[in-house]
């Protein structure tokens, strides 16, 4: 396996990366107008993050942290498995197939969502996002689920439709009450 210089190769892992292979930045890279330049910075220097362009490679669902993590969970328990993840500054980001960040504001108004609500903030066609270094460092970005070929599996807006809504009601049922059906009788009137 080819790995870039300061990347050691992973052959078999029970757990998702925690750093990029070869495959994986060539795969970020396709992201940028000068995918052979991006890797050859990434040669250089595989410990600094990177700002890469959404909307062609893939779209970016950023989530708050326990939000992220809880969807995580849902989408490898329950769902259809996710595609690379990482952490970035306290948020979760979802790399998701082109054409997300579009298509799931639009669903989750269909759904109701209360836009006062936490909602995901979508990057697609236009924005760009700041991703973690290629190899694990220590600081505020790092890896969850690393890139690891160059045609990974990306969720669509349906997916994360899913596993949104799941975690955000799973977020706020932990927070009430958990038997609604108890009698509840007011004691501070008792002589």
């Amino acid at each position: 396996m080819t790995t870039l210089t300061g990347c050691p190769a992973l052959d078999v892992r029970p757990a998702p990366a925690t750093q990029v292979t070869h495959e994986g930045a060539a795969w970020l890279a396709s992201a940028c107008t000068h995918p052979r330049s991006a890797l050859a910075v990434w040669e250089e220097r595989p410990a600094a993050p990177a700002v890469l362009p959404c909307g062609t490679a893939f779209d970016v669902v950023n989530v708050p942290l326990v939000l992220g993590r809880r969807m995580l969970d849902l989408l490898w328990a329950e769902g259809p498995g996710c595609g690379p993840a990482a952490v970035h500054r306290g948020r979760i980001l979802l790399f998701t197939a082109p054409g997300t960040a579009q298509r799931l504001p639009a669903l989750l108004a269909w759904e109701e969502w209360s836009p006062n609500a936490a909602a995901p903030i979508c990057h697609g066609l236009g924005d760009a996002v700041t991703v973690p270094p290629l190899v694990a460092t220590p600081g505020p970005s790092r890896w969850l689920v690393a890139p690891d070929s160059r045609r990974p599996w990306l969720p669509g807006p349906d997916a994360l439709l899913w596993a949104f809504l799941h975690a955000a009601r799973l977020q706020v049922s932990i927070f009430r009450s958990a038997d609604r059906d108890a009698n509840v009788y007011d004691v501070s009137r008792r002589r």
